[in-house]
């Protein structure tokens, strides 16, 4: 995996160019080796093209390190705020 830009403690990934499974695999491996200086994960998976993206990372990612999830008025965009 490659590494991650942290800037004020958020990561920004996008993940459109993804298929739901490894972008599941891609988010739960980027949650695990995340260091504590991350707070939040902004995730952009656009929702153009169909929402199988966005349900994917909006109900099955999982990880201790979610707190809870945030969902703007951007639909293709979820922010995980971390513990």
């Amino acid at each position: 995996m490659a590494g991650y830009r942290c800037v004020n403690g958020i990561v920004r990934v996008d993940i459109h160019h993804m298929y739901a499974p490894d972008a599941k695999k891609y988010l739960e491996r980027l949650l695990k080796t995340v260091g504590s200086e991350v707070r939040e994960i902004e995730v952009i998976h656009g929702f153009h093209g169909g929402t199988s993206l966005q349900q994917t990372v909006r109900t099955e990612v999982r990880s201790r390190r979610i707190l809870r999830r945030g969902i703007g008025l951007n639909p293709g965009l979820t922010v995980y705020y971390l513990k």
